[in-house]
């Protein structure tokens, strides 16, 4: 586990405590991020083949997933705090300063883990 995953679960936890929605929220999908990113394509996976030669036993056939440096890391959750700011000026566009403001409190915890 990098530091910056580290981070991210420390935060995660705090938000839960602090019932901080908006930056649960942020830390929660920064996290479904990395995790979408670790998948391996479809394409990549064996077929199955016949019942009787595949493999027994739980996560027997499983494929391993995608190892992902600290710069890929870093650069997702940079990439899920830059989408959170758009939408929170798209949603201000739109007169949903609200919804906005809260967009952008989760973009300030991801801001934070990255260091700034």
């Amino acid at each position: 586990m990098t530091d910056l995953r580290a981070a991210l679960a420390a935060a995660l936890t705090d938000a839960m405590r602090r019932r901080d929605r908006p930056a649960l929220a942020a830390l929660r999908a920064a996290s479904a991020r990395i995790a979408n990113a670790e998948a391996v394509p479809v394409d990549a996976v064996p077929a199955a083949g016949a019942i009787e030669a595949a493999a027994a036993g739980a996560g027997a056939a499983d494929a391993p997933r995608r190892e992902l440096t600290p710069a890929d890391v870093r650069a997702l959750v940079a990439a899920e705090a830059e989408e959170a700011e758009s939408a929170a000026t798209e949603l201000d566009t739109a007169g949903r300063a609200d919804r906005a403001a809260e967009l952008r409190t989760g973009a300030a915890a991801l801001r934070e883990l990255l260091g700034g």
